[in-house]
């Protein structure tokens, strides 16, 4: 399963960032990425999700892309990710977790692909500043 995340995330590389957008050459947020992933492997999106501002998680406290991945992907430890896993990041130390990525290599050089303002769908490398922002891994099901 784990090349076949991989490879429907790389498939999207290129896509412009576009707030809320999901659609694969068009426009992808970082959710929008993995909702287009999660359709590439399973069909239908497990559950609809609600317009949501650009700023959604920069205030409160609600986890909820944190409680979403947990309904539907198995939690991994940091130390057991693996290429295809799904990565949770808090963009600022005590805010929720706000930005997603899909693990795509590890060992020396990791690297993620991820939807960034300004930059699109990238495969960018999984440097220190981003390590240390990881909130939770979690594993697409099987």
């Amino acid at each position: 399963m784990s090349r076949q995340v991989v490879s429907a995330a790389r498939a999207w590389i290129g896509t412009p960032y576009v707030h809320q957008a999901s659609v694969l050459g068009a426009g992808a947020d970082c959710l929008g990425l993995v909702r287009g992933v999660w359709r590439c492997l399973y069909g239908c999106e497990p559950e609809v999700l609600p317009a949501y501002t650009a700023d959604w998680g920069e205030t409160g406290s609600n986890e909820l892309l944190m409680t979403a991945a947990l309904r539907h992907m198995t939690p991994v430890q940091e130390g057991q990710l693996a290429p295809g896993d799904l990565l949770l990041f808090r963009m600022r130390d005590g805010a929720v977790a706000k930005h997603l990525g899909i693990l795509s290599v590890t060992g020396e050089a990791p690297r993620f692909i991820h939807a960034y303002d300004r930059h699109g769908v990238v495969e960018s490398p999984l440097s220190e500043p981003w390590r240390a922002r990881i909130a939770a891994g979690f594993r697409f099901p099987a």
